[in-house]
């Protein structure tokens, strides 16, 4: 069993490791020449303005009275200079932001690893390429930029990131801190002479991060007084830094401004996915060499935020985020940073229209370069008669474009020289994304070939070994031949040659040869395959139609549910009349009746709103008293059968009844403190994380009678599922487990009166019966409907609580009562956490499954594992890298979710057994079942 979960683990690794290879390696290339506009431009200074998680339909639009949020920016709209909207790409989180703002790219994502703090990659940006730049913010982002300042010219000065607190009294002083020491350092450049002289050079750049609005929105949403509250302060403390810089430089009208944002945020104040409220963030700029506003009649957008936003006159300019980085570089006359793939939104300049046809001009070539060094490393790693090169951009059309644009300028034929360069950029960007996914379709096609390979395999693992199919059936091999495993080792060395000749990356090697001993394994099986496809000849054709159309019906089914969640309300309905189309009906009629109506109750929860957005404290404390009085009822029981009775069941019991009463109050007094803005308790953190530690240890000290360790497991997981729950996402493992508990009853009902005989009632079955390998029987069709009931309630495991398929709808403040500073990688664990509860106690009902129905655990998870990646399969295939980043992102999300819950389910299979089987006591020595 150990070598089969190994191979399975290391097979699925690669595969979900795959889509990172084959859709998000780094785009980056290094090689190129500095471009920069060689003309003088129109700024010596320039001021960021960042302000983190900013939406733009929140500081564009007017409120209930009609007046502006934010009277200085709007200010700046209708007289001083140009706006628009800067649209975002996936992951919409702070770093990749800041990146696409800053150095002109997007993000690979291999800085998720990092947790979008450090440099995964080296990269040029703005900041690399100014004489000196001062910054100020959350040491998160200042630091990524100011790494490896070799010539000493970035500095940085951030607050403690223990500041970063959401349950913090007024999370607006991160950025009057910046405010504040921005006011402090021009009053200081004053009275020193070393300090002056660097802020008088030319070339220069103040970066401001302002994290407070994003941290506001976090806590308390961006439709909150707080987080409206917070964008006036910006809005005041801008307009008071735009008077210190003037009054600074004596309004010498060299100093341009941009304000705008990294990413915004949804109404359940989250970010990382693709939605519209996401990916549109504010952009506005003005001073030296910016456009003043231009008043239109008409303007044409897909969109209707002009009229909702009072703002229809006056011209809106969207752009890409990556633009703003070209554009500040042409602004201060410093050169284009050496990876960026933005474009120069010329129509915002406010400069001659030859400083505009130049600036496009070096846009193109900078942008030329990248594709140039891209082409030129793909043609140097591929055999010369394999190599194909991008035939809307030779190296004729490229000489002729750029010979024709310089031509153009020379006569002044400004607009046709910019709209050529455009023309140019657009080919090189269609280039260089052609080079960077050269290699999709021979990856992708070694991915798939490796998926069906396992799939395979499996099947003929269970076949073989779990299935009295082949009874009767020889399966005996001849005297295997050599041809067989020479020709793979042939195919090996020739495949490996190849790819060392191509100097590929060692990843190829492992797509590229895995396929190759999983397909070896398959066709020694030459005889298994024969012989099964024998009995299936002998199956009625139309018996055989009906169950695959079944299967394939019920996969589509979990494939849709990830789009849409009431896909899985629709299967719990069909669920609840299993017991109509077979006998259990009439057989345990009370049994069903409880079937039928735990189906529809769960049915509920997928219509249910997204967790988050409706925070309802009191159903989680609603759910801690339903847990409790299901413990009173189960604790009367234990007193009632005075034979088996012991006092330390009854302490057990009891301590995790004080355990979940804890939870509530814990729960309650942290809602009211954070409500308050008095922070999260110290003790009520310490209690929080004492629950959470002994909820692991609490199920192993109740006796392994079946039901009674499946209770103690439910209890224990609620102590701790309460801490992270804001609504009522509380009450769905509770539903779930009472199902749980049924189907176990019905599974047995249904073996009862089958074939095999089970001698033993469900209440009296102990976990430690499934160490006996002889009475494990062999698999039947009714084993491939109990797989895929596992698959299903997996699936409304995730969806059921309010997830949906995107990194967005995960709400922060479920961790609040864990902690409340800002720590990516601490949150992000007890919010994995939430969402495995329910998995586990679905695996642990499994593991009553197996034993109460006398299953190999193996064959049965085998079984399980097969169904998981045939949806894994289909989400492969509906990968996107086009269309809007909202279906780019999703179909990422749903290939990454359907991965991860296949691994997960391994280590949450090995979790199931430890905590259903081990022993461990009060007092005296520990005791173990292992099955």
């Amino acid at each position: 069993m150990l070598l089969y979960i190994t191979l399975g683990l290391l097979v699925h690794f690669v595969f979900f490791a795959s889509i990172f290879d084959i859709y998000f390696t780094s785009p980056l290339v290094h090689g190129m020449t500095p471009q920069f506009t060689p003309l003088p431009p129109p700024a010596k200074r320039l001021m960021l303005f960042v302000a983190d998680g900013l939406r733009a339909d929140k500081l564009y639009e007017l409120d209930e009275d009609g007046n502006s949020r934010a009277p200085f920016v709007r200010n700046i709209i209708m007289n001083e200079g140009s706006w628009g909207i800067s649209h975002t790409r996936v992951p919409t989180e702070s770093r990749p932001g800041h990146v696409a703002m800053i150095a002109g790219f997007y993000e690979d994502v291999s800085a998720v690893a990092k947790g979008w703090k450090e440099n995964p990659v080296e990269f040029d940006s703005l900041l690399n390429e100014t004489r000196y730049t001062w910054s100020w913010g959350s040491p998160d982002i200042l630091a990524m930029f100011a790494k490896g300042d070799l010539r000493s010219h970035i500095f940085t000065e951030s607050y403690d990131a223990s500041s970063e607190d959401f349950g913090a009294h007024d999370v607006t002083k991160l950025d009057t801190w910046v405010f504040d020491h921005v006011k402090e350092f021009f009053h200081a450049a004053r009275n020193n002479q070393s300090l002056f002289s660097k802020v008088n050079e030319d070339k220069i750049v103040f970066f401001l991060h302002l994290l407070g609005i994003d941290t506001n929105g976090h806590a308390h949403r961006p439709s909150s007084r707080e987080y409206s509250d917070n964008i006036k302060l910006v809005d005041k403390e801008l307009k008071e830094i735009e008077s210190t810089v003037k009054d600074f430089y004596g309004n010498d009208g060299k100093t341009a401004f941009i304000f705008t944002a990294d990413h915004g945020m949804t109404d359940w104040g989250s970010h990382g996915a693709g939605h519209p409220l996401e990916t549109c963030t504010p952009f506005i700029a003005w001073g030296a060499g910016i456009r003043l506003p231009q008043k239109v009649s008409a303007q044409k957008f897909d969109d209707s935020y002009l009229q909702e936003w009072k703002l229809e006159n006056w011209k809106r300019q969207d752009i890409n985020q990556a633009d703003v980085a070209p554009l500040m570089a042409a602004l201060i006359g410093v050169p284009f940073p050496l990876n960026s793939v933005g474009i120069i939104p010329v129509d915002m300049l406010n400069t001659s229209d030859l400083f505009k046809a130049e600036s496009m001009f070096t846009n193109a070539v900078q942008i030329l370069e990248q594709f140039k060094v891209k082409m030129t490393q793909k043609k140097e790693a591929t055999l010369s008669f394999l190599f194909t090169p991008f035939k809307s951009l030779s190296d004729t059309k490229q000489a002729n474009i750029l010979r024709k644009a310089r031509y153009y300028i020379k006569q002044k034929k400004y607009d046709e020289a910019v709209s050529l360069c455009r023309q140019l950029i657009h080919l090189a960007l269609r280039g260089l994304a052609y080079y960077h996914t050269y290699d999709r379709f021979f990856l992708a096609f070694n991915v798939v070939l490796g998926f069906v390979g396992w799939t395979s395999y499996a099947s003929l693992l269970i076949i073989k070994s779990h299935c009295n199919l082949m009874r009767g059936v020889s399966t005996e091999a001849k005297n295997p031949s050599r041809l067989l495993p020479c020709a793979f080792v042939a195919v090996g060395v020739s495949v490996t040659f190849f790819l060392l000749i191509q100097a590929c990356p060692w990843t190829y090697y492992v797509y590229c040869l895995l396929p190759l001993p999983i397909w070896y394994a398959v066709l020694r099986e030459i005889p298994v395959i024969q012989g099964f496809v024998t009995l299936l000849s002998t199956f009625p054709p139309r018996r055989f139609l009906g169950y695959l159309l079944l299967f394939i019906l019920g996969v589509e089914v979990l494939v849709l549910s990830f789009f849409y969640r009431y896909m899985l309300t629709a299967g719990l309905v069909a669920l609840a009349a299993w017991p109509f189309i077979t006998a259990l009906w009439t057989r345990a009629k009370s049994i069903s009746l409880s079937w039928i109506f735990f189906c529809l109750l769960l049915a509920v929860f997928p219509l249910m709103p997204v967790v988050g957005r409706k925070p309802d404290i009191f159903l989680v404390v609603g759910a801690g008293l339903l847990v409790l009085l299901l413990s009173l009822f189960v604790v009367t029981s234990v007193i009632k059968r005075k034979d088996s009775f012991i006092n330390e069941e009854l302490v057990l019991h009891l301590l995790q009844m004080l355990s979940v009463v804890f939870s509530m109050c814990v729960v309650y007094g942290t809602h009211h403190s954070l409500l308050k803005k008095q922070g999260l308790p110290l003790l009520n953190q310490i209690v929080s994380w004492t629950i959470l530690a002994s909820s692991f240890v609490m199920p192993l000290l109740s006796p392994p009678v079946l039901f009674d360790r499946l209770f103690s497991i439910l209890v224990s997981s609620m102590s701790t599922y309460l801490l992270l729950s804001t609504g009522y996402e509380a009450l769905f493992p509770l539903v779930l487990s009472c199902l749980m508990f049924v189907w176990i009853h019905m599974e047995q009902e249904t073996l009862q009166h089958s074939v095999v005989s089970c001698k033993q009632k469900v209440s009296t079955i102990q976990f430690a019966c499934n160490t006996d390998a002889a009475q494990c029987r062999d698999l039947c069709l009714d084993d491939i409907r109990r797989a895929f009931f596992l698959v299903f309630f997996l699936v409304t495991a995730f969806f059921g609580t309010g997830n949906i398929a995107s990194v967005n709808s995960f709400d922060p403040s479920s961790v609040y009562c864990f902690l409340t500073v800002f720590s990516p990688f601490k949150m992000g664990a007890l919010i994995m956490w939430k969402i495995l509860i329910p998995f586990v106690l679905v695996m642990c009902a499994f593991e009553a499954v197996q034993v109460t129905t006398q299953l190999s655990s193996k064959s049965l998870f085998l079984m399980v594992i097969n169904i998981s990646d045939i949806m894994a399969l289909h989400f492969f295939f509906l990968i996107k890298d086009y269309g809007s980043w909202l279906d780019i992102g999703t179909s990422i999300s749903h290939y990454v979710i359907v991965m991860s819950m296949t691994i997960f389910m391994v280590f949450l299979n090995c979790l199931a057994q430890m905590l259903t089987t081990r022993k461990l006591s009060l007092c005296g020595r520990p005791k173990s079942h292992v099955i």
